[in-house]
């Protein structure tokens, strides 16, 4: 499965959820854990095992998601396997 993530930033400071494209969210069929800069990404790596009611193959997606969103804002990412974020 592919990554989603892009980026948002050509779009300008976004202020309302709701605006947020479905590609900028860890979780995008659930618009969960939104990836808009490092300190949300490092939100949703720290809430990782928090959403509920997700198929392995929506959690291989999103790790795929921040780690993307990882790289391009700088943030360290030391897991290899969602496995490694909790659960």
């Amino acid at each position: 499965m592919e990554t989603a993530w892009m980026p948002q930033d050509e779009h300008g400071k976004i202020h309302d959820r709701a605006e947020l494209l479905e590609n900028v969210y860890a979780f995008p069929l659930q618009r969960k854990e939104p990836l808009t800069d490092a300190a949300y990404v490092k939100n949703a790596l720290a809430r990782f095992d928090q959403v509920d009611g997700l198929s392995d193959s929506d959690r291989d997606l999103a790790l795929k998601n921040i780690r993307k969103a990882a790289a391009h804002y700088g943030v360290a990412l030391h897991e290899n396997d969602w496995w490694e974020l909790g659960r």
